[in-house]
């Protein structure tokens, strides 16, 4: 009997776990995706050219919204769960739901997913969206590019466009960006690293990336997205905790399954939490994860001009995901607006229109900054007319690109970087192996 299947997502795992554990197996057909977390991405196909032949017309994408009629109407008898950054009590609910409805819940395991290399992988993941992955994949490419390794990264997908387009995606020019129509939110995670020289990989088909990324490298380095599992096995497992956010790393999917894997626990941004906040950290790693070897490190906040602050009306824009799925109410922005003596951090929700009202209504959480949503042409567009309306004397820009480039902006601007740096005796260098 063929088991009629709905893989729960949000653009990225859900299409992993698919070509993994069910394009071409005659066991099950899928008869859906759902979209959550990311705007936009549902009412799409995954299309025949990714789902194979099996698919003739694709696999339609709907709002996770409607799970439970989909349940009914589909007759599903497996839901699967293929998305990251929820909390346990969440993804509980969502099976709760599902077997009311008289469906089977799956959670996949992180390894059954996993392919092989046969180069060696280091694996930058973390317990929740927002910890500092992106620096510390850079700080990694440093190591290795220092011992003479010719590195590559493959980036955990954000394919928010044409998905047939999308199946391997190459990055090593900002050519590169326009050609594959890049959102905000891909240009914040490829764009620093192709500063830096830096080949990176992404895309949907991740078993044809993988055979591409391996042509062109002697270590492949696995940059994660939210808090969510490698798609390939690491060698080494290193796994960011946000002390700020002290005890998530046990209330949270996948990100306590990261912590349980990890070889290296690297509890970040010690020089803004405290003391109290890493020790309780610390505890629980050494719990759930005791193999695993802990550094402490700092997210250091670099600004080129802090004496522009002082005593300014500063609106702060932050990364997106860390406010949104997230759940922080401000980021490295609004630190450096308090710490360079800003008279005021201005209050951008009541000017917010469109797209970013929305984001606010959905996220209440999130405090006075502005998450730099730039998911579509729409949300560009409201980014732009809500820094507008919202009167102040300068814009502090605290995500991984400089988003003047891609905004038209009618005020003085100042931005905010921060990257990794060991706190400590131990370093990141030292437990990283060497790979001959």
């Amino acid at each position: 009997m063929i088991s009629k299947v709905l893989i729960l997502g949000a653009a990225g795992r859900d299409f992993h776990n698919f070509n993994v554990l069910f394009r071409g197996n005659p066991r099950y057909r899928v008869v859906g995706f759902t979209a959550a977390q990311i705007p936009g991405i549902d009412a799409r196909r995954y299309p025949v050219e990714l789902a194979g032949s099996d698919y003739p017309n694709g696999i339609p994408i709907y709002p996770e919204a409607d799970l439970e009629s989909l349940i009914r109407t589909l007759h599903v008898d497996l839901a699967v769960f293929s998305y990251s950054d929820i909390s346990h009590e969440e993804v509980m609910h969502k099976a709760s739901l599902v077997s009311a409805c008289g469906a089977s819940f799956l959670l996949p395991g992180a390894i059954q997913t996993m392919l092989g290399s046969g180069r060696p992988v280091v694996s930058v993941c973390a317990v929740r969206t927002g910890c500092g992955k992106s620096p510390t994949t850079r700080k990694v490419c440093d190591i290795l590019r220092q011992r003479g390794k010719r590195v590559v990264v493959v980036r955990h997908p954000m394919p928010y466009g044409d998905l047939a387009r999308q199946a391997v995606q190459r990055f090593a020019t900002y050519e590169d960006f326009a050609r594959h129509r890049c959102t905000i939110e891909e240009r914040e995670e490829y764009e620093p690293l192709v500063d830096d020289g830096i080949l990176v990989f992404a895309g949907i088909d991740y078993g044809r990336i993988l055979r591409e990324a391996e042509k062109e490298a002697e270590i492949i380095v696995w940059d994660g997205g939210n808090n969510d599992t490698p798609f390939f096995h690491p060698d080494v497992h290193i796994v960011l905790f946000d002390p700020h956010r002290a005890g998530h790393e046990l209330h949270y999917t996948p990100g306590e399954t990261n912590m349980r894997m990890a070889d290296i626990a690297i509890i970040n941004k010690v020089n803004t939490a405290t003391v109290v906040q890493v020790e309780q950290v610390q505890q629980n790693i050494r719990r759930f994860a005791p193999r695993a070897r802990i550094v402490l490190a700092e997210s250091a906040v670099l600004v080129s001009e802090p004496q522009r602050i002082r005593n300014q009306r500063v609106l702060v824009v932050e990364d997106g995901p860390t406010l949104t799925h997230g759940g922080m109410p401000h980021g490295a922005g609004w630190i450096a607006a308090r710490e360079y003596g800003a008279s005021d951090i201005v209050d951008p929700r009541p000017h917010a229109v469109g797209t970013l009202a929305e984001t606010y209504r959905n996220y209440p959480h999130i405090g006075p900054v502005l998450p730099a949503m730039g998911y579509s042409d729409a949300q560009i567009r409201d980014l732009e007319s809500t820094l507008r309306n919202t009167p102040c004397d300068l814009v502090l820009f605290a995500t991984p690109i400089h988003l003047p480039r891609l905004l038209q902006l009618d005020k003085p601007s100042l931005r905010v970087r921060y990257e990794y740096r060991d706190h400590g005796t131990l370093t990141l260098e030292e437990l990283l192996p060497h790979f001959d």
